[in-house]
């Protein structure tokens, strides 16, 4: 953090990202289809379903779907069909699963939808991850791109559900931070220096959940890194102080854009104590940025610290993140 970004400003800008308070919107789920369990949905990045024995003996299936900030699907349909894609691929790699298949749906002018699919191609291409099927329906209304993926796991019990999160456990931040941030939108572009290596990135996920070095994980969405970890920590109302010297973080971005952006690649993992170092080791062979920045705990407060200054960012007990019961 540069001395002209103080801890106070950080704070601001977190509580102030517009993407943190869209989550509240959320709590119309919980309002209509009532309670969750948080792990067959809704709640968690994805959900959890366990195949039929016919199929596969303890063997299940996760879920989940992505819909694009309407603005971003104007200005580059093309961003905005990579991002779909990544998203989604994310969100399976935040649970602990394999990406199997993606399936988009689209609808807005045929120019539009071309550059959106030429999008997603590359996304899938640098994922591996292939394009199954979708919907396209070609119109000169508003632009809408959406996309939904599927993925595996061998043992539902395993998945890296935001359940499983306990006091006591590391929380590690992990991310790519070589790259550049969108100019006109708080996307962080790491796939551009990554390239193919995006596809073996997300799979160590699902690794290092079979090993139970992660138990529990969220990636940093839209909300921030803040507003994804209170998303994390609210379905069982824990607390954690993140430091934030130790969060890796790319040069000449400052912190209050970094800790407020959709990095590519960025996750929030929960490691049982004595396994911090396997953690670490794992992302520093991919030539990925890990670090432990907090301990979870049961405060319920989520907090921003530097060095013996502490500040509270909210409290889990009274800031709204979802709004989906615990």
């Amino acid at each position: 953090m540069s001395e002209r970004e103080t801890l106070a400003e950080l704070v601001e800008s977190v509580l102030t990202n517009p993407g943190l308070h869209a989550k509240a919107d959320i709590a119309v789920v919980g309002e209509v289809l009532g309670d969750t369990d948080w792990v067959a949905g809704p709640g968690d990045d994805g959900a959890v379903l366990p195949l039929a024995p016919t199929v596969g003996s303890g063997a299940g299936v996760v879920v989940c779907g992505e819909a694009m900030f309407p603005p971003f699907v104007k200005a580059d349909p093309r961003g905005a069909g990579f991002a779909a894609v990544l998203a989604n691929v994310n969100d399976i790699a935040a649970m602990g699963a394999e990406p199997m298949g993606i399936v988009d749906t689209i609808a807005t002018t045929p120019e539009a939808a071309q550059l959106a699919l030429a999008g997603m191609r590359t996304a899938a291409g640098l994922l591996d991850v292939p394009i199954v099927g979708g919907h396209l329906t070609a119109h000169d209304g508003e632009p809408s791109i959406s996309a939904f993926a599927v993925g595996s796991v061998t043992d539902p019990a395993l998945a890296l559900s935001v359940t499983r999160a306990e006091p006591g456990q590391s929380l590690v931040v992990a991310a790519a931070t070589t790259g550049t941030l969108n100019p006109n939108f708080p996307f962080f572009r790491a796939f551009e220096d990554r390239g193919e290596r995006c596809a073996g990135d997300v799979r160590l996920m699902p690794r290092l959940a079979r090993e139970g070095v992660v138990v529990a994980a969220k990636d940093i969405s839209m909300a921030g890194l803040v507003g994804s970890l209170a998303m994390l920590l609210e379905a069982r109302g824990l607390g954690v102080t993140v430091d934030v010297d130790a969060v890796p973080a790319p040069e000449g971005v400052p912190l209050t854009r970094w800790f407020n952006c959709f990095p590519s690649f960025g996750f929030l993992l929960c490691v049982p104590a004595g396994r911090e170092e396997e953690c670490l080791a794992a992302f520093a062979d991919r030539d990925l940025q890990a670090a432990v920045v907090g301990t979870l705990d049961d405060s319920g407060e989520l907090a921003l610290r530097r060095g013996d200054v502490r500040k509270l960012v909210l409290r889990l007990d009274e800031f709204l993140v979802t709004g989906l019961p615990r």
